[in-house]
């Protein structure tokens, strides 16, 4: 899978994503550090990339509408997180990634648990 980690996330998380042998990219490798969050939407919708990120913003699907992206994950950890916190919520993320496809739908993913927001069905006109 393809993923771009948002500039809240350093090289542990950069790490675990390409040691389970995913294609992962940075928004500061893209020298996108300090961009509007649309403009880096835009830029994961470009590049088919998912987009995860600790940027609460993102978890809101009427502001940042995950449905013409390959998918949105928001880490939502503690206040005051120990590192060990984020090394859980990614191991949680990544064992999820087989359950379900994350096409076009918003992961709010905490050390033990994933919630998902999956767009409504489109009404049949018949």
């Amino acid at each position: 899978m393809k993923f771009k980690l948002d500039e809240n996330l350093g090289t542990t998380a950069v790490c675990a994503f390409e040691d389970a042998g995913h294609d992962t990219s940075t928004v500061r490798r893209q020298e996108l550090a300090g961009a509007d969050d649309g403009r880096v939407l835009q830029v994961c919708r470009d590049e088919q990339r998912i987009l995860v990120t600790l940027d609460l913003d993102f978890a809101n699907p009427l502001t940042f509408d995950p449905r013409p992206t390959a998918g949105v994950v928001v880490l939502r950890l503690s206040r005051s997180p120990a590192p060990s916190e984020l090394v859980a919520a990614i191991a949680t993320l990544l064992r999820s990634l087989g359950d379900r496809s994350i096409d076009g739908s918003l992961w709010i993913v905490q050390p033990d648990r994933v919630r998902v927001w999956q767009p409504p069905a489109p009404e049949d006109d018949a």
